[in-house]
């Protein structure tokens, strides 16, 4: 059986932060990462639909270990996706990658301190073992989108959905139909219009808008004058300032936000068009803000190229859509950007020690790790903010607890439930975020409490918990099975051999 100090799941953004970071900080850790798919990238590689991009900024998109030198701040899909490969060029993790493998099962062995994980691969089933699992396969399932229950039979028509685009997909010239608000749709729309189709976007309620230009001119300004690490630096600190601020200001002063953001929008569309169809019902932030570079979706909308209709969908017909209304939208091809299906865990049944585990009776452990399973982390980015700086700081947090457990001679740390635990507050593991792919979900994830087991969402937090306090706490357990022992006994042997 093959045996790795460190087995990584997933090879998108959050797998390559982890495989980078093990590798500076945890140089004597063998690791190996097993990707599902045939390919790395992620979302930014499964993704394909026209007008793909970033909702967020590169320049906290980005790594922190390797700067985005590119003029564009909000970047389109490919040029992510090149990103990713010219990191993963960059710092030698081709070798690392297993493509093709999909983790099943993991079970952790307390006697032999390790999980023993089963492995669907191109020739077969195997079993693979290691010493701590870093779970980086992302937040939703690839293979199933939100099904709402549409039922498409009478349309006679195309039906695409975004996940599953394809590739000779003729719309120009064509009459589309675009269900949903969010960033999907957002993205699609104006860029299939912009290739000269005729577009309808179909909501049940507004979405707030904000337009911002694709190119941080501090930033490009900052490359011309500084080294590139330190230009990126600063872009990086100063957007993740900015992101907290406006963040912060949507949760102590919202009926402000809201007005700066409709007044843009307002600026652009004008004020009936605006409260019929780009006012929402919630404040901002409740739900996840819609990113749009340049006003490109205004400009469809002046244009005409593009329609906004608000309203309940009452049935596919023959011809298109029909509304409550009465009205059929006439339609050629109707894109369901109907929304994501969380995956947990991507998908793998974990047990320990034989007994299968059940997470959402778990909590949280400072957004990572999960009460009662050993050896195990797991990246889950912002919801506020861009998903990578989650990442990096989780691939920080992995490589001080590894080398914390050198140091101390042990081979499995479990979050542990305290006796002054017992009575603390319980909440949903995403609070004060009623957004429907959420909501949805969130009986299926770990709880959160009190103490160590908030999962803050809070950037400025982690990073001073995950880089300043101590690795130890009274909420982690250290332990040193046996075979642990003679694990590390043989590991300090063969480290010592391989300095002389």
């Amino acid at each position: 059986m093959e045996h790795y100090d460190v087995i990584i799941v997933g090879a998108g953004i959050s797998g390559v932060s982890s495989a980078v970071h093990l590798q500076k900080n945890c140089p004597g850790k063998s690791f190996v990462m097993l990707e599902a798919r045939d390919s790395i990238g992620g979302t930014w590689d499964l993704f394909r639909y026209p007008g793909i991009r970033s909702d967020s900024d590169m320049h906290t998109l980005g790594f922190n270990f390797k700067p985005w030198t590119e003029a564009k701040s909000i970047a389109d899909g490919p040029s992510i996706l090149s990103y990713v490969n010219e990191t993963t060029d960059e710092f030698g993790l081709r070798p690392h990658i297993r493509t093709g493998h999909r983790v099943r099962s993991a079970n952790w062995s307390p006697d032999e301190a390790r999980w023993v994980m089963t492995v669907e691969t191109p020739a077969g089933e195997k079993q693979m073992s290691c010493g701590f699992i870093s779970m980086c396969g992302g937040y939703y399932d690839y293979e199933e989108p939100h099904d709402p229950g549409f039922d498409t039979a009478a349309f006679e028509g195309q039906i695409v959905h975004p996940q599953f685009w394809p590739e000779d997909l003729d719309y120009a010239g064509k009459k589309v139909v675009v269900i949903g608000s969010g960033a999907t749709a957002m993205t699609l729309v104006p860029s299939m219009a912009d290739r000269g189709a005729h577009v309808t976007m179909v909501q049940r309620s507004p979405t707030y808008v904000v337009s911002r230009p694709d190119q941080d001119r501090i930033a490009n300004f900052l490359r011309k004058v500084l080294p590139e690490t330190w230009a990126y630096a600063i872009t990086r600190f100063k957007n993740t300032l900015l992101q907290g601020y406006f963040y912060n200001r949507t949760r102590t002063n919202p009926g402000w936000v809201k007005k700066k953001i409709l007044d843009g929008v307002r600026a652009n569309l004008g004020e009936e068009f605006v409260a019929k169809h780009f006012t929402p019902s919630y404040n901002p932030w409740d739900q996840r803000l819609c990113l749009i570079p340049n006003g490109d979706l205004y400009r469809a909308i002046n244009n005409g190229s593009v329609e906004v209709r608000t309203e309940q969908i009452d049935s596919f017909v023959a011809e298109g859509l029909k509304l409550k209304s009465g009205e059929v939208l006439p339609a050629d091809i109707i894109v369901t950007a109907t929304g994501l299906k969380l995956k947990v865990m991507s998908g793998v049944d974990f047990s320990v020690d034989g007994v299968a585990v059940r997470i959402p009776e778990t909590f949280s452990y400072k957004g990572m790790m999960y009460s009662g399973i050993p050896n195990l982390i797991q990246t889950f980015g912002y919801i506020n903010a861009s998903w990578t700086l989650r990442a990096d700081l989780t691939s920080e947090y992995l490589c001080r607890l590894l080398n914390y457990m050198d140091d101390i001679g042990m081979a499995q740390v479990t979050p542990t439930l305290r006796e002054e635990d017992a009575g603390m507050e319980v909440r949903p593991w995403i609070d004060d975020f009623p957004a429907g792919y959420m909501m949805r979900s969130m009986h299926l994830f770990p709880r959160q409490g009190e103490g160590p087991w908030r999962n803050t969402q809070d950037f400025k937090a982690d990073k001073k918990m995950i880089r300043k306090e101590p690795v130890a706490d009274s909420a982690l357990k250290f332990s040193n099975p046996a075979a642990g022992r003679k694990a590390g006994a043989e590991q300090a042997v063969a480290k010592e051999s391989a300095t002389a």
